[in-house]
């Protein structure tokens, strides 16, 4: 068993799924770390921990970045399980195997010659709820660099966009009346749903990119009405939107409120993330990636997130951030894994891309 894989099973084995316990996995990364010979730094904020380590002098600042934190899971997916190549378990693909693989390099690039290079680890334990006490955290306090690695699973892909989000609710006002004469009144509910049809209908839900058919807009929760024999008077509509690169929140509130005199209030937002394959350090990492796969490098996937991670926060400060981690599956599943052998690929192109980084 490799350090990278004997590690990622005691990760897998913390519940890390609250604050509490994320803020425990938090501290047992660094012990490991400390273990290593390296000295690495915790912060709290609002009582959420982050990590911090660091390698290397140079000016050029390469950010390693991952969560420990995870969605809930029954009991018996903290047990890792090891099957051929596979290792099953709660957080195994989202993202303890890049996390793992992450902390198994900065111990391995402690001893390289790095140059002009500094690498900087970043750990943080509130990804999965939104992220706001931890990159959003480091990266207002100056924690940037000029290129960010997030270690999310991409199946050794590197997800150089992702699209923004902006989720809202719409209050909804109608007139009440007895439920035997509807006419008498404004059904608050109807109007709802007829905000949503109009929605689809607007020019920003028409555009595309060469990477994305079109923006996300998943109607999420509706809530109104009280009793079966009164026309409702209220009714409140959220909406889930993931926008498109290029596309902003501004404009799209403003195409809403086009459509509805419904108040509306933005529950969070997010910016996308815009990167262009000629970037020179995406194509660096995908020369490592070819060169210890053995894959021609124009074969090397390179996609478009239609969800989000927490490059985004490193986005809105224009560095370049981009999604890059292990092969796995089924995250936030019942049978989520990661796939061992790519693990160990990983953590060694992190080593290669960052030794060749300011070269």
């Amino acid at each position: 068993m490799t350090k990278t894989l004997d590690l990622l099973k005691s990760l897998i084995e913390f519940d890390s799924s609250t604050k509490d316990a994320a803020n425990k996995t938090l501290q047992f990364c660094k012990a490991w770390l400390e273990q290593e010979g390296l000295e690495p730094v915790r912060l709290t904020n609002d009582g959420f921990d982050s990590l911090i380590c660091n390698v290397g002098a140079g000016e050029k600042r390469l950010i390693l970045n991952g969560h420990v934190d995870v969605v809930s899971g029954n009991p018996d997916q903290f047990e890792p399980k090891v099957e051929g190549n596979k290792i099953y378990g709660r957080g195994s693909a989202d993202m303890k195997a890049g996390v793992s693989a992450m902390m198994s390099a900065l111990s391995e690039l402690q001893h390289k010659d790095l140059g002009n290079t500094s690498v900087q680890l970043q750990l943080v334990t509130d990804e999965e709820i939104g992220g706001k006490h931890g990159a959003n955290f480091l990266t207002e306090q100056g924690y940037l660099g000029d290129f960010v690695i997030c270690g999310e699973p991409t199946q050794l892909g590197i997800g150089y966009q992702a699209k923004g989000i902006l989720q809202i609710d719409i209050h909804l006002k109608g007139k009440s009346a007895h439920g035997s004469r509807p006419w008498e009144g404004d059904n608050a509910i109807e109007k709802a749903l007829e905000t949503y049809q109009k929605i689809l209908e607007l020019p920003f839900a028409k555009e595309s990119t060469a990477l994305f058919d079109g923006p996300s807009i998943n109607l999420a929760k509706i809530r109104g009405g009280t009793v079966y024999n009164k026309v409702p008077d209220e009714a409140v509509i959220s909406y889930d939107i993931r926008f498109l690169p290029g596309q902003n929140e501004e404009e799209i509130l403003k195409q809403i409120q086009t459509i509805t005199d419904g108040e509306i209030s933005v529950h969070l937002s997010g910016a996308s993330v815009i990167n262009e394959t000629d970037n020179p350090l995406i194509q660096k990492l995908v020369k490592e990636i070819s060169e210890e796969t053995q894959q021609p490098a124009e074969t090397i996937k390179l996609f478009g997130q239609h969800g989000f991670a927490d490059t985004r926060y490193f986005a809105r400060f224009g560095t370049p951030a981009v999604e890059f981690g292990p092969s796995g599956a089924a995250w936030h599943g019942d049978n989520e894994y990661a796939e061992i052998n790519s693990i160990e690929t990983y953590k060694n192109i992190l080593v290669k891309f960052a030794e060749s980084y300011s070269k």
